[in-house]
């Protein structure tokens, strides 16, 4: 006999892993009471409901529901008899119906069902580890149970939904299953029958009434939460394979068997309803224009795990979410938030002295720059707290203190003032803390460092969320009191060093992972680099479809062949290209129902201006088709004139990203503002005249990634032309982070060693004065008992010990180097070595003094390449005045000693005034 391949056997096999038994068995054997004990397997402790028991007028498995009432809360269904002698289970049926249909079944599973003076439970929660032995047993008491051939239409009695799921007779979860071995796929046939062939005014499909509707086959699951004939919008809830759609093969059965092995068991969907599933918006608005949310796969995963990991390991674990653009990202920071505050710890051990019955964390903070998280968290904790203020914001340590002392559970702040926060964290050490890192990206705004960047001489190289927080980290000795849970869709080597885990060969990987490839492949971003153009691809495209009748191909060419012919191009020729492309190909054509924008990134402010110039004398020329729109931050002055964002646009700064929202607007033109963390789905094209590396290339590229499904928006849409980098280099740029980041091994700390040694040998300094230096700022000395010790040591380096150029060069970049580096390990060794500690605070004041000069160049960068470093495991690459290790990829700024952030610039430290205590930070 053949296997059973068709979709019965799936329904069938779903049946009997949740109830033990199937349909088609208990036929065979003649009723449910002839089965042999033998014959039933292990289950996930669900009935079979019966089709003949299923209400399709209260949509309810009316039997299951009457006896979980009767077994449960047989007093309160006294009272309403008492009231209601003849007619009390038609009342308590429409009143259930009224208030379903207000609120959802989410409402009244959480809060319950009041009738008259009465009030019934619907759902028993799940116990947490310190609950009491009734809350198990009322747990215990709810009744899950699986229905097969529902006959849910009151039009169509006929018609007939494949699997429900029921909590205490409650509708849960609808299935339409199909079997891809009969050609028949949950993505198409299982969407287009709830689409097309489902009648959605039926109660059993109205919206609110299930939490959740899926399309299953034996490879892939789809789920909605809201039915609407052929604009119902389903979302995959499938783990992924190979970083990217799909299942992985499972060895002991179909792909998909996670869904009713793991996700429907009793405990999960459990604390699916209580901690996850919520119904957006206010109670106020009608309930069909609300947003039911239930989590994808992956969210529901990555917080499992997290709370799992916190629960049996503890407090003070470093994790990085590598979440890709269209994750969701805020859904799950905003669920693991709420879990976290109520994660408690599976033993004495794991609790570190404190109560098993006590929540693991006293706070969780959420470090963030979106300002919409804020409101967004204070929401949807309503919806799962029975306490409702345990939110709140905090910007300075004290006002940590405050919240906490105020019982507020969840701290939100920015990432400009996580380091205050990092303070109140090491100060409020007897408090255990979880903190949440959403890298959102703040170069929207910009201008706080830009003095920094034009210390360093890198004006236009931004410092993004991930150095903010690094430095913060750095800069202070981390206590075991917090776990960090960084949430990032493209970490840095850093980042990766500092939360990754660590495996076997060296490397680093993150936490969890939903990568960029998923995303593209499940359709919630799209692919940037699907029509990537180099100005070279550009122009061999363009003369290979010279007969094209769209194109005006002559004065395109005649365009492209200035630029790539002459030897010095220009800016009014660029934007010429452009634009021969923007106007005809993304405004004309309509593209996004002609809604599309583009973005043009240059490679610094001077240069945005000038672009913006000849953008706007173009367009002007042309009967100014739409408007352009420029971003930077503060002021700059080019050819004698000063210009700021809001006196070139004409409003304020803070208005540029509702203005290029209008449909005035289709052009921006920037810099390094809006380059991340930038959500615009109506871009569609952009225009690089700007080096892009690494980290950079991938979040700039990524701004067209948004998607539009009400405008249309497909990868076909979107187009890039390059003026700078080559498709290789982009394509290198994009490769970690199309699947997963690794960075190939950690720093190696051995080198610490090395430089040590090295520099101990010189002889600039004594160790008893290093000591007697870090002994005297620790005490908080003044200044001027310092100076002397470190000027001692500088007069040797400058005179005493008669070094030639070359050797004090040596030693001020390996000083510099060992500062750097111990800088950077400091925060992640799990060990510390007194002398190292020692010399770092000795050297990073020293540096300062140290003068350094060559006949043949006026600074020490020009000296950079006579030095040899390779004796020392270190191999110099000159970047932008920087030098960069090997593997660790970090960066030695010899303009600023201090990785720490104690001090910026190559300044004496002992002799600013504006430090707080004894002249040092």
């Amino acid at each position: 006999m053949v296997s059973n391949t068709k979709e019965q056997a799936l329904e069938a096999a779903i049946e009997q892993a949740l109830t033990g038994l199937t349909t088609e068995a208990i036929k065979a054997a003649g009723g449910p009471d002839k089965i042999p004990a033998d014959d039933l397997v292990a289950n996930n402790g669900f009935e079979r409901g019966l089709p003949t028991d299923f209400n399709a007028q209260y949509a309810l498995d009316e039997k299951l529901f009457w006896r979980f009432l009767e077994q449960t809360q047989k007093p309160e269904l006294t009272k309403l008899q008492k009231h209601n002698p003849v007619d009390w289970q038609r009342k308590l049926l429409e009143r259930y119906d009224r208030l379903v249909k207000k609120h959802g079944i989410l409402h009244l599973l959480k809060k319950g069902l009041p009738v008259d003076d009465a009030h019934f439970h619907l759902m028993y929660p799940a116990p947490l580890a310190s609950s009491s032995e009734k809350v198990k047993q009322n747990f215990a008491s709810n009744i899950f149970s699986c229905m097969r051939q529902v006959r849910y239409s009151l039009a169509n009695p006929l018609q007939e939904i494949d699997i429900v799921l029921f909590l205490n007779g409650v509708p849960l979860v609808t299935m339409e299953l199909k079997n891809a071995w009969t050609g028949q796929t949950a993505r198409y046939h299982g969407q287009k029958q709830y689409r097309e062939d489902r009648d959605v005014s039926q109660p059993l499909l109205n919206f609110g009434r299930c939490l959740v509707h899926m399309a299953v086959d034996t490879d892939e699951v789809y789920m909605t939460t809201k039915l609407a004939g052929k604009a119902t919008y389903f979302l995959p809830f499938n783990k992924g394979h190979n970083h990217g759609k799909g299942n992985p093969p499972n060895p002991n059965g179909h792909k998909t068997s996670y869904l009713w092995e793991e996700v429907f068991t009793k405990d999960s969907i459990a604390n699916i309803i209580q901690h996850f599933v919520r119904l957006d918006g206010s109670s106020k608005d009608p309930l069909r224009k609300r947003t039911l949310f239930f989590p994808r796969f992956h969210q529901l995963d990555v917080v499992r795990k997290l709370v799992d990991h916190a629960s049996r390991q503890g407090v003070g674990h470093t994790y990085l979410i590598q979440h890709s653009a269209g994750s969701g990202k805020s859904n799950s920071i905003t669920w693991a938030a709420y879990q976290l505050i109520e994660t408690y710890p599976v033993s004495v051990e794991v609790a570190g002295g404190k109560s098993i019955e006590q929540p693991l964390f006293d706070s969780v903070i959420v470090v963030t720059d979106r300002r919409l998280l804020d409101k967004q968290l204070r929401e949807n904790i309503k919806e799962f707290s029975e306490v409702k203020n345990i939110v709140a914001p905090a910007f300075k340590s004290a006002e940590l203190k405050n919240a906490l002392e105020s019982g507020k559970k969840i701290i939100i702040t920015t990432i400009q003032k996580f380091p205050f926060i990092v303070d109140g964290i090491e100060d409020l050490s007897d408090k255990r803390f979880a903190v949440i890192i959403d890298e959102a990206h703040s170069s929207q705004s910009g201008s706080a460092h830009d003095n920094m960047n034009r210390a360093m001489g890198q004006q236009d190289e931004e410092e993004d969320d991930q150095d903010k927080i690094l430095k913060a980290m750095k800069s202070r000795k981390m206590r075991g009191n917090a776990s960090y849970l960084a949430f990032t869709a493209t970490p840095k080597n850093n980042t990766l060093e500092k939360f990754g885990e660590k495996q076997g060969d060296g490397s680093f990987q993150p936490f969890h992972l939903y990568s960029m490839k998923q995303a593209i492949e499940e359709g919630f971003i799209l692919d940037v680099l699907a029509n990537y153009t180099t100005y070279k691809s550009y122009y061999e495209i363009e003369k290979s479809i010279a007969e094209n009748p769209e194109f005006d191909t002559k004065k395109a060419q005649k365009k492209l062949r200035a630029y790539v012919e002459r030897s010095q191009q220009t800016i009014d020729t660029k934007a010429e290209i452009m634009l021969e492309h923007f106007i005809p190909q993304v405004v004309n054509a309509k593209k996004l129902n002609g809604k599309a924008k583009g973005m043009v990134v240059t490679q610094n402010i001077e240069t945005a201006l000038r672009y913006y110039k000849a953008i706007t004398r173009i367009l002007a020329a042309r009967g100014n088709p739409f408007k352009v729109l420029i971003a930077f931050s503060g002021a700059k002055e080019v050819d004698g004139i000063e210009y700021t964002e809001a006196e070139v646009n004409g409003f304020s700064e803070a208005d540029t990203k509702d203005k290029f929202d209008t449909d005035e607007y289709r052009l921006l033109v920037v810099a390094n503002k809006y380059l991340t963390g930038f959500d615009q789905p109506k871009l569609s094209a952009m225009y690089v005249d700007k080096k892009l590396t690494s980290v950079q290339c991938v979040q700039t590229l990524s701004r067209l990634n948004r998607s539009a499904p009400k405008l249309g928006k497909k990868t076909e849409d979107l187009f890039i032309l390059d003026f700078f980098n080559s498709t290789d280099d982009v394509k290198k740029a994009f490769d970690p982070f199309y699947t997963a980041t690794s960075l190939s091994q950690a720093t190696d700390i051995n080198v610490l060693h090395d430089l040590k040694d090295a520099l101990d040998d010189v002889g600039v300094y004594e160790w008893h004065e290093v000591e007697d230096f870090v002994k005297r700022y620790f005490k908080n000395e003044d200044a001027q008992t310092l100076s002397p010790i470190i000027d001692v040591a500088a007069e040797r380096f400058e005179h005493e010990l008669d070094l030639e150029d070359d050797a004090k060069v040596d030693f001020k970049i390996k000083a510099k180097q060992y500062v750097k580096i111990y800088g950077q390990m400091a925060s992640i060794m799990p060990y510390e070595i007194l002398a190292w500690e020692k010399l770092f605070w000795f050297l990073k004041f020293l540096i300062p003094k140290l003068k350094v000069k060559d006949p043949d160049a006026d600074t020490v960068d020009e000296l950079l390449e006579s030095v040899d470093l390779s004796s020392y495991g270190l191999q110099r690459v000159k970047l932008n005045q920087t030098i960069k290790l090997d593997e660790a990829d970090t960066e030695l700024d010899p303009q600023n000693p201090n990785p720490r952030g104690a001090h910026g610039g190559d300044t004496d430290p002992l002799c600013q005034p504006s430090c707080p205590v004894g002249g040092f930070a």
